[in-house]
């Protein structure tokens, strides 16, 4: 999977590398799919959420550009995988899960690999989580309408924050970056597929007519 799907794609961080190398990815599947688990594309997880597919996750926390003393927030713990990934980056990981039951599941597997860096809230991942602010990344794995202002407030100076944007139809992967002048940097990283981000800054619930 490193060699065939991440390397050759351009991802060549070494810390991010290195983490795909650590975690098994197979632990955050189901066990009837866990056979494909190490496949190039995503996979479902439960609760209409998915796994993303390898190289999507190794690209966009690649973006974040993080360092051993960061900390990060995600919005969207899913299966974990992800935040597990983050984990053997920084030093911290804070994740906001809106689904109870994704969010102890996740929980439970942190503890039994011994990923003890790893904080999870329930919640509506729009808001952020004010209390840890300001992150020196935040990582967003559900698609939002646009960019939530809550969440680029919660970035500190030179932080980076990495979400798709758009519709069912059509989202954009976007790195956004806070520079020392106050202003933000904002670069395409390509068309990509999420499921929707429910909450405040994001989609309503039960929204149907633009997903």
């Amino acid at each position: 999977m490193v060699d065939k799907q991440l390397k050759k794609r351009g991802i060549n961080d070494d810390k991010v590398l290195n983490a795909f190398l650590t975690v098994p990815r197979h632990r955050f599947v189901p066990e009837d799919r866990q056979e494909m688990a190490y496949e190039d594309g995503p996979l479902p997880i439960g609760e209409g959420q998915t796994i993303s597919q390898p190289y999507i996750v190794a690209e966009m926390i690649q973006a974040l550009d993080l360092h051993e003393n960061d900390n990060v927030l995600e919005v969207g713990t899913g299966s974990g995988y992800a935040t597990a990934i983050l984990s053997r980056i920084t030093e911290k990981v804070y994740s906001i899960e809106r689904y109870q039951l994704l969010a102890d599941k996740a929980d439970k597997l942190f503890e039994s690999l011994g990923y003890d860096n790893i904080e999870i809230n329930i919640g509506d991942g729009t808001k952020g989580w004010q209390k840890k602010a300001p992150f020196s990344g935040i990582l967003v794995s559900a698609a939002a309408p646009e960019i939530p202002q809550t969440l680029k407030r919660q970035l500190k100076k030179d932080g980076c924050l990495v979400l798709p944007v758009g519709d069912r139809n059509i989202q954009e992967l976007f790195q956004l970056r806070y520079k020392d002048d106050g202003e933000y940097s904002k670069k395409s990283m390509g068309m990509v597929r999420f499921v929707p981000l429910i909450g405040k800054e994001g989609w309503k619930k039960g929204d149907s007519k633009r997903w």
